[in-house]
């Protein structure tokens, strides 16, 4: 049954998120095709030298005291201007064709200087100074622009094939002379960036089924908590373009989860937070925590069977234990906990020595005794009640 839930949310709210990535594909640009464009050559064929000539090559390139791996691109051939010693420029674009010409997608740069305007679409641009004749040919390849590859962003992880469209330009009127086009076969390790898009979709989708486990982990969905789990589905999961049918089945996958956990059914908590892991950096796990955590704030009271599974969640979640304290601290305060566990709420743990506990319950003192005159009553209220703890806990665990 929970193999058939997570079917049942990943398959509809897949159709949600398929028109949201429909609408933030971001910029495309054409790929050129120019009746004077060389379609690129082999290192062991002979460069056609009437028309310009462009390669790529995988190069390890030295920066101060680091390395990093670069597209090195050269061009060679014929470069026709409009007199001598006229002023140019090289701009190099990179193209995903790995689907073909007609799904073809820009490769993103993380430097807005390589970028194009209102685009993160990669764009370099290289001052190659003046051409000395109107009628240059470059009889041997030059290097017009080392692409650090820690600063692009690929749509898609994995083999991918790339077109490198190399323009020579007037530096004063920003007309095209000559262009010429070449294939690359780079292996992505990283996610790209419609890969992102469409993990950041699945883990709101998890976090909706996490936050129904935490809500159903004693046992009881109070209404309050399925109205917050709902509405946070309904404002990250449904979009203002999204069609009426798919609000509708939205609607009802959200009603099909209530039914299965007041059925009693239980998901693989464990495996949902491996996933999220593996497919979303770490700020994305403090947002299903966050949703989390105010589901358990939601009726008042978090019981012991919630705190565990928030416990579990956050370290499932591979999160730092000292920021889910302060998360909890903020959104779920020891007042409301059914029961008060020490380490969750002070980050006291059974393998500390007497004095590390010691020394942490006096940071813990001095942060909290700061908030007893604080102007904001709930503020003062919760240290007072933080205080009287860490007395308790220091004489537990101390004596």
């Amino acid at each position: 049954m929970a193999e058939l839930l997570i079917s049942i949310l990943i398959g509809v709210f897949a159709s949600v998120a398929m028109i949201f990535l429909g609408l933030v594909k971001g910029f495309e640009f054409p790929v050129l095709h120019k009746a004077d464009s060389n379609q690129g050559i082999e290192p062991s064929e002979q460069p056609d030298m009437t028309v310009l000539n462009c390669r790529v090559q995988l190069t390890r390139q030295k920066d101060d005291n680091s390395g990093f791996d670069a597209f090195s691109v050269e061009i060679c051939g014929s470069i026709h201007a409009p007199s001598d010693m006229h002023y140019t420029i090289a701009r190099i674009l990179i193209t995903d064709v790995t689907d073909g010409i007609s799904k073809a997608r820009p490769v993103h740069s993380c430097v807005k200087e390589w970028q194009i305007q209102d685009s993160p679409a990669f764009c370099y641009n290289a001052d190659l100074g003046k051409l000395p004749k109107r009628n240059t040919t470059l009889s041997d390849w030059i290097s017009v622009g080392q692409v650090n590859l820690d600063l692009l962003i690929f749509p898609r992880k994995g083999k991918r094939k790339l077109q490198f469209s190399t323009s020579i330009l007037s530096r004063e009127s920003g007309e095209e002379f000559a262009c010429a086009i070449c294939s690359f076969t780079y292996e992505n390790a990283a996610f790209g960036y419609i890969d992102l898009q469409e993990n950041i979709q699945r883990t709101r989708t998890l976090a909706v089924a996490l936050a129904f486990a935490v809500s159903a982990a004693d046992k009881k969905l109070f209404d309050c908590e399925v109205d917050l789990i709902k509405n946070w589905a309904r404002d990250n999961l449904d979009f203002p373009k999204a069609s009426n049918k798919a609000n509708r089945k939205l609607e009802k996958a959200l009603n099909k989860t209530v039914s299965f956990f007041r059925d009693g059914n239980q998901l693989d908590t464990y495996k949902i937070c491996k996933e999220i892991v593996e497919i979303v950096p770490l700020a994305d796990r403090y947002d299903v925590l966050d949703l989390c955590l105010h589901v358990s704030q939601a009726n008042g009271i978090a019981t012991m069977a919630e705190l565990a599974l928030l416990k579990n969640l956050a370290s499932w979640l591979e999160v730092d234990a000292n920021r889910f304290r302060a998360m909890m601290g903020k959104i779920l305060p020891a007042s409301m906990h059914e029961v008060e566990d020490v380490e969750v709420i002070l980050g006291v743990t059974p393998d500390m020595s007497k004095d590390e506990t010691r020394q942490h319950l006096n940071q813990e003192y001095r942060k909290w005794n700061a908030r007893v005159t604080n102007f904001d009553p709930e503020i003062q209220t919760q240290a007072d009640h933080m205080l009287n703890l860490i007395t308790k806990t220091r004489s537990e665990y101390i004596g």
